[in-house]
């Protein structure tokens, strides 16, 4: 697939390119990315580029994994990543410390969420490691259910199981689990 560009009045989501590096390596020096992640650490340049040669373009011509930047409108500047992985219909996102506390990740997890639904996905699924309360906070904000906590899809940084919220978001709007969000979900965020 070719690369869309989804916006709203509150944020633009396009394509990462090389141009987008040093924003992409400030970000991931932000201890709670580099927590919540499994970025390389130390992040490097290097890395950003491999993140944009190896993953993004790759992934939309593939159409295994769709990954945008997260931009203000009227800025070129690079806030956040957010993807939409195709095999398990799942999504993933990070914010730059900068851009946190305005709402921004919900839009974009809003407009490719809808994307997404509008594509013909019957659900999309969201997990974030168990303690990452920001995560959880957007994704019960979306319209998530929560629908337990277990393994991780991706491990920790050396490959050890870790422990993840998990939720579900379906297209047809019905709940996709009763069970209620974990009370340290709601702690305030870092």
């Amino acid at each position: 697939m070719l690369p869309v560009t989804l916006a709203s009045e509150r944020a633009r989501l396009d394509l990462p390119t090389r141009a987008d590096t040093v924003a992409i390596t400030e970000a991931c020096q932000d201890p709670d990315v580099i927590r919540w992640t499994t970025i390389p650490t130390p992040y490097r340049p290097q890395d950003a580029n491999a993140f944009i040669d190896a993953l993004v373009g790759p992934g939309w011509a593939s159409d295994r994994e769709y990954t945008w930047a997260i931009r203000q409108p009227g800025s070129t500047w690079l806030v956040g990543v957010i993807s939409y992985r195709t095999q398990r219909r799942d999504i993933g996102f990070w914010l730059a410390p900068s851009a946190r506390g305005h709402g921004l990740v919900h839009e974009a997890v809003t407009l490719v969420v809808d994307w997404a639904f509008d594509r013909g996905a019957p659900d999309v699924y969201w997990e974030c490691y168990e303690g990452n309360v920001a995560s959880a906070s957007v994704a019960r904000r979306a319209g998530f259910s929560y629908t337990g906590t277990g393994d991780a899809v991706i491990p920790n940084r050396d490959g050890t199981p870790a422990s993840a919220w998990k939720g579900l978001r379906r297209a047809d709007g019905t709940p996709a689990s009763d069970l209620a969000w974990p009370a340290e979900s709601f702690a305030a965020a870092r």
